[in-house]
Order: C-alpha cells, then sequence, then structure tokens
C-alpha cells in the first residue's frame, strides 16, 4: 500500500510502486485491479520495447554512418500483395474533421462540443506530463466517457456540459521512448503509453462501446513509430486488452501517426501488423519534418531551409501525403490531413480573414489530393475547415473507395527524400529561438499546448525549431536572406539567445517572465542547441525537471 501525506493511501498490487502524490481522486483511476492491468501489459512486452528502442538506436547509427532510409526488401511482398483491413466501424465512418487538445477539462468540454466530427484527447506532444495533468486527464476522460463531465469556470461564472450530439472520442498516449517516472514497476519506471493506454481502456472500454462506440472502440491515435515492428507490439497490446476485458478481437480500434521519416517507408506493414484494429493514417506534418532533420543530423547536403518555408507543397511533403492517401485508400482505412495550427485573431478582423484564407486553401489541397478529413487546433477553425471538405465530399463519409490515387503508385525513394528548396536567415533563427524558449517555458509551467504568435503550438514546434538551431550551428551555415555571408556559430547564436530573451521579456513583461521558467527554459533549449550530439527528444531531456516524487510517510505494509 502506498501512503500519501495525510495517511491516504493507494491499494497497489505487488510490484508496483506510486511515487506520484495521493489524492482520492487519482486513487479511483489508480485502483488494484487497474493497475494490475497495467502491470500485466508492461511485465508481457517490456522486452519487446526495449528490442523495438534498441533498433531505432542501430538505425540512426547508420543514418549517421551515410546511410538512407527507404523501402524494405524483405517486405515487398507485404507492399505489392492485395489485402485491405477490417471494415471501418460505422462509429468511425465520418471524420472530416477533427480537433484535439490536451487532457484538460474545460478543453475536452468544449472539443467534445465543437461541431468536429473526432476530438483526440492527447497525453502525448499537446499535454506537460506531470502527475497532476496524466491523472486529472485520466479523471476528466473517464467522466466524458460516463457524460457527467462538468466544469464550474469561476472567473466567467458560467459552467460548461457536454451537448446532446458530441464528437467522437480518440486518446493518444504518449511514445514508446516516454517512461513514467511516478509509477515503478519491479524496480523500473513503467513505459508512458502503457499507463496512459491501460488506465483508459481498463476504466472506460465497456461505457464507450455502448455508447460513443456502438459495439466497438475505444479508439486510439498512435505517435512517433519509426518501424513496423513498433506497430506489432501496439496489436499485440490491443489483443491482450481484448482477451482480458472479453470483448472481440478487432474491437479496439487505431489510426498511427506517420510523424518520422523511417514510418513513410513503412506505411504498408504498419497497417498489415495492425489489420484488425487499423483505422488509417496521419500526416503528423510538423514531427515529420523534425524527423527529417533528425534522421539526417549528420547529412550536411540535407540541410532544410526556414522551417515556415518548409509546407506540403515542398516535394517531398507532397509524395509523403500522397503516398499516404494512396497506400490507405488501397488497404481500405482512413487518410487523414494535417493540422490547421492557426488560431482565431479576433482584435484584428483583417488579419484573421487571411489566417482563415490560408486554412481553407491547405483544406481544399488536402481534400482534393483524396483526404478524408483534417485536423483543427481551434474550435474557431471547424466551419471553415468542414465547409471545405462538405463542398468536395457532400454527403459522402469518406473517399476511400472514390479517390483510389492510383497515379501516386510511382512515387519513389528519391520523391520521399528529396531536400526542400528555399533560404536560411536570420528571422528564421531568431524564431526558431524564441518560440523553442517559450513553448519549453510553459511546458515546464505545466502547458503542454500553447498560443504563441496566432498559432497552437505543441511540443513538434520546439523540436523543429531546436534540432534546426543544432544542424546550422554544427555545420556553420551561411545565412542567404539579407544577411548574406554571415555564419552560424556559437557567438552569433549567443547574442541571438540574449536579443530574443530580451524580445520575451518586452513582450510578456517583467514579472511574468520571472514568476515563469524562462530562465530554466532557456538554459535547457540553449543547451540542446549547442550540445555535440544531438537528444533524440527535446521532452525527454525536460521530463527530469517536472517529476515530482512524493516521499512516503511510511513504508509499505
Amino acid at each position: 500500500m502506498e501512503f500519501g501525506s495525510n495517511g491516504s493511501y493507494y491499494d497497489v498490487p505487488e510490484g508496483v510502486d506510486i511515487r506520484g502524490r495521493y489524492d482520492a481522486e487519482f486513487a479511483k483511476i489508480l485502483t488494484k485491479d487497474a493497475l494490475k492491468f497495467v502491470a500485466e501489459l508492461q511485465r508481457e512486452f517490456r522486452n519487446h520495447i526495449k528490442y523495438a528502442l534498441e533498433k531505432r538506436k542501430e538505425a540512426k547509427r547508420r543514418y549517421n554512418e551515410g546511410a538512407l532510409p527507404g523501402f524494405d526488401p524483405a517486405t515487398r511482398y507485404i507492399r505489392e500483395k492485395e489485402w485491405v483491413c477490417a471494415p471501418v466501424p460505422p462509429a468511425a465512418a465520418d471524420r472530416k474533421v477533427e480537433i484535439t487538445g490536451p487532457v484538460e477539462r474545460k478543453m475536452i468540454i468544449n472539443a467534445l462540443n465543437s461541431g468536429a466530427k473526432v476530438f483526440m484527447a492527447d497525453f502525448e506532444d499537446a499535454l506537460s506530463p506531470s502527475w497532476e495533468n496524466l491523472m486529472r486527464g485520466q479523471v476528466n476522460l473517464k467522466d466524458a466517457v460516463d457524460g457527467t463531465i462538468s466544469f464550474h469556470d469561476k472567473v466567467r461564472n458560467r459552467v460548461y456540459k457536454l451537448n446532446e450530439q458530441t464528437a467522437k472520442l480518440f486518446v493518444r498516449p504518449r511514445g514508446w521512448h516516454l517512461p513514467e517516472a511516478h509509477i515503478f514497476i519491479d524496480g523500473e519506471p513503467a513505459t508512458g503509453c502503457i499507463v496512459d493506454f491501460g488506465l483508459f481502456f481498463y476504466h472506460n472500454h465497456s461505457e464507450f462501446r455502448r455508447t460513443q462506440g456502438a459495439g466497438f472502440g475505444p479508439f486510439f491515435y498512435l505517435p512517433k513509430m519509426e518501424h513496423s515492428r513498433e506497430a506489432k507490439i501496439w496489436n499485440s497490446v490491443f489483443e491482450k486488452a481484448e482477451k482480458v476485458a472479453g470483448i472481440e478481437r478487432g474491437s479496439i480500434r487505431a489510426t498511427v501517426l506517420i510523424e518520422t521519416l523511417p514510418a513513410v517507408f513503412q506505411m504498408n506493414e504498419i497497417l498489415y501488423e495492425l489489420k484488425d484494429h487499423s483505422v488509417g493514417l496521419n500526416c503528423g506534418r510538423w514531427d515529420y519534418i523534425f524527423s527529417y532533420v533528425k534522421t539526417f543530423q549528420a547529412h550536411p547536403d540535407r540541410l532544410l531551409p526556414d522551417r515556415v518555408q518548409v509546407g506540403m507543397t515542398q516535394h517531398f511533403m507532397k509524395s509523403y501525403s500522397d503516398l499516404l492517401i494512396r497506400t490507405c485508400h488501397r488497404r481500405g482505412v482512413h487518410a487523414m490531413g494535417g493540422m490547421a495550427a492557426q488560431i482565431p485573431i479576433k482584435e484584428d478582423p483583417v488579419a484573421n480573414e487571411l489566417a482563415l484564407e490560408l486554412v481553407r486553401k491547405d483544406k481544399l489541397r488536402e481534400v482534393k489530393a483524396g483526404h478524408d478529413g483534417t485536423w483543427a487546433a481551434h474550435p474557431g477553425l471547424i466551419p471553415a475547415c468542414m465547409e471545405v471538405f462538405n463542398n468536395i465530399m457532400g454527403n459522402a463519409p469518406n473517399q476511400i473507395e472514390t479517390n483510389q490515387r492510383e497515379d501516386a503508385a510511382n512515387i519513389t525513394e528519391e520523391d520521399l527524400l528529396q531536400t526542400p528548396r528555399g533560404g536560411r536567415t536570420m528571422e528564421g533563427l531568431r524564431l526558431n529561438t524564441r518560440v523553442g524558449i517559450e513553448y519549453v517555458a510553459a511546458w515546464l509551467s505545466g502547458s503542454g499546448s500553447v498560443p504563441l504568435y496566432n498559432l497552437m503550438e505543441d511540443a513538434a514546434t520546439a523540436e523543429i525549431s531546436r534540432v534546426q538551431n543544432w544542424q546550422w550551428l554544427k555545420y556553420g551555415v551561411e545565412l542567404n536572406g539579407d544577411e548574406v555571408g554571415v555564419r552560424v556559430n556559437r557567438e552569433l547564436f549567443g547574442r541571438v539567445v540574449e536579443e530574443e530573451m530580451a524580445r520575451i521579456e518586452k513582450e510578456v513583461g517583467k514579472e511574468k517572465l520571472k514568476k515563469g521558467m524562462y530562465k530554466e527554459a532557456c538554459k535547457i533549449f540553449t543547451r540542446q542547441c549547442t550540445s555535440p550530439t544531438l537528444d533524440d527528444f527535446l521532452t525527454l531531456d525536460a521530463y527530469n525537471y517536472i517529476v515530482l516524487h512524493h516521499p512516503r510517510e511510511s513504508s509499505k505494509l
């Protein structure tokens, strides 16, 4: 039994040690049986997970020695054979617009009420994974699935409740690489995604299938995969969960984010491994750009231009989106488009209309290409996105049958790897630095989804900023904007950091700069950009700053 400071305790099974704060609400989630289920999953799959992460390191070594990612000759038969995934459940057929956001109480209510077809509730990049955020998120989701969730906003004196009609709920657990340092199983930290998935599934599968899922579910989004062997582990986790719960095989469904460069060459294989549990793939475009830089960190001939220039019209990005649509539709599942990160600009109607026009243009490109749906970060964008998709698709729930994209069957490795064109500017370096520091400061303070300069940013943005700065510094790139001939080096970067911190202070004020985690964020971000070796994930390093172990006042009974 794990004691809290007030003498209350979590009742834990053998081998499980909870080091997070005791809370009576959390205890309803962290029940002995739920923890037993999580521990069973951890014990059965931990060695598979360790092996998969080891294989990621091996691949990284190969890329750093000059190799390029590509299609695996050993699995050509999977790519060439005709097969399809299990039929899409009726509850998940229409996904024209999906809204995403952290598992925060008010956000969940607003997103479910937003008019979107799907709400992806996020334990991953839009959440700072503190013990409080994660456990409160589980409490919130259980209340949402039960239909009892409400929130009293004392500042606005307003009570938020669910509408009669709500979006379908998908949940995104963390990636394989992130530990959960507040729960130890057999003496080592649990795998973050096993905790996220296990607790949510255990408490909600029955109610979800009865209501939202109409006999199917729960529904998930799976992030950061690099290889089909990682999809195979998820498939086994799903099968085990279905067996324990006594529900039909194929009840659980998941959409995989294709957001790493190695995964684009594994799309058929990933769907094949998840055949009975798949509801498609999604273009995680910000992380994909981050992964392109990370994969080619040792390739000075593949430097990216300013990140604002790396859009979906760049050849390598268009090829990735087209091949994803072709692959999904050939296999009978959804091909989901990318994120519209714009936030309505209430104080400037002209700027707001320009931003909305950009969103419409981007969504029109997606729906015409064959995407079945798209992502929006803010409820204010949903009507515009929905209108674009409805105009082209009419009453059809998706384009799986009608837009096969056979023309994309000939996309080559070269198409998917083509270096994007564009300039590298001082403004690009400044924006990377400013946004990176501001995002990390918010993350350390407990927010993983941060409005910055009229865009909703999550961890992927900070990752692009960090790896791009790192690469430009490592190769001393020459800026070719207005500052032709200026080389990026430690001295220049130091000056940029100083000037951008001064700008942040001007924007947020002295008081907030002092109270916020800006100085710590600046240290972490600067260290990451100037480190001799590139860290795989910014959030892994920063995670140590938000882990809070509560000393037990009494040892186990």
